[in-house]
């Protein structure tokens, strides 16, 4: 078993923690030092994201902090080289998120080969073509790399059942929408959605829609998935703060309180 769905059904928790940051924002160094400090406040993932220009399954948070990281001239080589001292001193297991795009730009297999070399154990693309998931999937797993695949609640049923049957590890489900923490009609949403998914297959479940608040995590952390993605919310604290590290580090634990039941 991948150790990305490893962890996720290892956790004597509810569910697993994964924070969201953007590689480079603020800043390079601050990016390995926020790493260091989720791994020791309680992260069991860490997604890193590739910033990219035309990021449309993101929100505006996340696409400002990627253009400011862009604007600073962050590249792909400067975040493997930043992977290459982080990863060997961390326990986390580090998920890159980015774009099918810059993927081709370099060719898959010399992408996934430079960031398995890293030490990467997982790997997100939200625009991956459903023809190409095959293509890529063989190349992850000759690399030792998770490819996590997307499900919207948008997505048909035909489509699921396409995305589970082909998925080598856990689902990323979504919500397409965009929208900041849970109302009643979507959670119901989401809620049919987990169930259906866990009916047809006992792979595990991240989900990521939004989730600003420990209150908001304790709440979903209910609706029988394996993992939280917390990205824009994270990406705030780091904007407003004028000690981020502190800030991010106590944002990380009251999270993974919540998550524990311990709220």
């Amino acid at each position: 078993m991948n150790i990305i769905s490893k962890t996720l059904q290892n956790q004597s928790s509810a569910c697993s923690l994964i924070p969201f940051i953007t590689a480079g924002y603020p800043t390079l160094q601050t990016t390995i030092d926020i790493l260091h400090t989720l791994d020791s406040k309680g992260a069991d993932i860490i997604e890193l994201g590739i910033p990219y220009s035309d990021a449309l399954a993101d929100g505006p948070t996340i696409q400002d902090a990627s253009k400011a990281a862009i604007k600073q001239g962050v590249h792909l080589d400067q975040i493997l080289y930043l992977l290459k001292k982080v990863v060997p001193k961390i326990n986390t297991p580090i998920v890159i998120f980015t774009y099918y795009n810059p993927i081709l730009a370099i060719g898959a297999m010399s992408f996934i080969s430079k960031i398995s070399k890293c030490g990467v154990k997982g790997l997100v693309i939200p625009d991956l073509p459903l023809e190409e998931i095959d293509y890529v999937s063989q190349l992850c797993s000759s690399f030792k790399i998770e490819l996590i695949l997307f499900i919207a609640p948008t997505s048909s049923e035909s489509r699921i059942i396409s995305i589970l049957t082909k998925s080598p590890g856990c689902i990323y489900l979504v919500s397409s929408n965009g929208v900041t923490g849970m109302g009643q009609q979507l959670d119901k949403q989401i809620s049919h959605l987990v169930k259906f998914i866990k009916n047809r297959t006992n792979k595990s479940i991240m989900l990521g829609f939004g989730i600003a608040s420990p209150d908001q995590a304790f709440s979903v952390s209910q609706l029988n998935i394996d993992g939280i993605v917390v990205g824009s919310a994270f990406i705030k604290k780091i904007s407003n703060s004028n000690n981020i590290l502190i800030d991010v580090g106590i944002f990380c634990e009251k999270l993974k309180s919540a998550i524990s039941n311990d709220l």
